[in-house]
This record gives C-alpha cells, sequence and structure tokens, in this order.
C-alpha cells in the first residue's frame, strides 16, 4: 500500500490540488494565503485496485463511437482554434470544408491526416477510419 499525501484548497475563485508529498514550505504558504480553507487529507492507495481503462468495456464502447471527424473537431476545440482558423492552417481552406470532415460529409484524406497530424502534433491514425 502507497500512502500519498494531498492538500486540497477550494475557495470561490481557485482550486488547487497536490498529490504526493507536500513539503512543510508549500504548506505554509499555502495556509499563509489561503488560511483555514487549507485542508491536508492523508489518502491510501491500494495498487490492486486501479483499473487499465484501456481494458475497460466503457472505453471500448467509447473508441467505436469516435470517428476521425470527431478527433479532428475534439484537437481542433482543445487547440481553442476556429474551423475557419484550422481551415487557414491547412492552406486557405473554407471552414465548410473543415465541418464536412468533422461531421463526416468528407472523408480525411491520408495527406489531410498528415496536416492534421503535423498541427495538432499527434499520430496521423487519430484521423484516419
Amino acid at each position: 500500500m502507497r500512502c500519498t499525501m494531498l492538500a486540497v484548497v477550494k475557495t470561490p475563485h481557485i482550486r488547487i490540488h497536490i498529490q504526493g508529498r507536500i513539503p512543510a514550505r508549500l504548506m505554509t504558504v499555502l495556509r499563509k494565503e489561503y488560511g483555514r480553507g487549507v485542508k491536508l487529507v492523508e489518502e491510501a492507495e491500494d495498487d490492486e485496485e486501479l483499473v487499465d481503462v484501456f481494458k475497460t468495456d466503457w472505453y471500448r464502447r467509447t473508441k467505436a463511437r469516435l470517428t476521425p471527424g470527431k478527433s479532428l473537431r475534439i484537437y481542433r476545440q482543445n487547440a481553442k482554434m476556429t474551423q475557419a482558423e484550422l481551415g487557414k492552417r491547412l492552406g486557405g481552406l473554407p471552414k465548410q470544408f473543415v465541418s464536412n470532415m468533422e461531421n463526416g460529409i468528407r472523408p480525411i484524406s491520408k495527406n489531410m491526416a498528415l496536416k492534421l497530424a503535423g498541427i495538432f502534433k499527434t499520430s496521423v491514425a487519430r484521423f484516419i477510419g
């Protein structure tokens, strides 16, 4: 069994969650800044209770529903990029072109998947069905 110290701070504007061994100096700073709102909780973690998410039914179902177009939308939104901005980075394509790829109306070619993988710094496989 592994023991972890957990410091949690909740205020209306901020939430801090720190795991691992927390130095006393850091706790002093947190208490000075946030006062009594700082709580130190000791958690017991049993490694036998950990589950490999990639072997769960939930992951298999989710992955089966994740199309190349949906992956593209997720990557674009995570990059806080509009369809128009992505189209521009892809060589001046209209936003409708990007929308059609995201919605499965226009398939993502291997060449396009290579460009997308470069833009989002991920595997080409994310954008190929």
